[in-house]
């Protein structure tokens, strides 16, 4: 019980953890004057029903949330039985996760964006995590969320991240056709020396 506890509060200060980086960077854009909405041309890249599939993610995410603070007896039944090891594993990949997360996005800095849409005098950033992987935000979004799932202990979790697996999998390429058209030869070089998710 006392285990469970401790791996309870380690899930919301990893979540948090989160919550709270990427707070800190939309408020920088915020005060650069660098946010930028999703216009319609970033919605018809990526697809409507991709958008309409991530905004259901979301909805499930934060209901999920609310009911594993609330923590009620009934979610036991989408408990994992992982062993307390592997749990271990989940508090350190999700800290690492982190960690390459924020240094992923203080590199990328103004050229960030959740649309898939390029902004003004965009730059190839090919510096920091860059320099080995063209992905690194996702790439720490996805231990991010296999590290929750492992603290958590949940198969909701679980599917939550093979969703979210999927649909990194259909907007990457859609993301680096749209870096090819800005960019051209450059970008088609930057890619044959980088990998997508892991170093080549």
């Amino acid at each position: 019980m006392l285990m469970e506890t401790f791996f309870r509060i380690t899930f919301w200060f990893i979540f948090g953890g989160m919550i709270v980086i990427q707070l800190y960077f939309a408020s920088r854009l915020r005060l650069a004057g660098e946010h930028k909405a999703a216009d319609r041309k970033s919605i018809e890249r990526e697809g409507w029903g991709c958008v309409a599939l991530r905004a259901i993610r979301s909805i499930s995410l934060i209901a999920f949330l609310v009911l594993y603070a609330i923590n009620q007896p009934w979610l036991e039944v989408i408990s994992a039985p992982f062993p307390v090891w592997l749990r271990w594993m989940g508090v350190a990949l999700g800290v690492l996760s982190l960690v390459f997360y924020a240094w992923s996005r203080t590199t990328l800095g103004k050229e960030w964006s959740s649309p898939l849409q390029m902004r003004e005098k965009h730059r190839l950033v090919t510096t920091g995590p860059y320099a080995w992987i063209r992905h690194p935000i996702y790439m720490a979004m996805i231990g991010f969320l296999t590290g929750i799932a492992f603290i958590a202990a949940n198969w909701f979790l679980i599917a939550f991240l093979v969703v979210s697996i999927v649909d990194l999998a259909l907007r990457i390429p859609k993301e680096e056709q749209m870096m090819i058209e800005e960019f051209g030869d450059e970008y088609k070089t930057y890619m044959q020396r980088t990998g997508r998710l892991i170093p080549k």
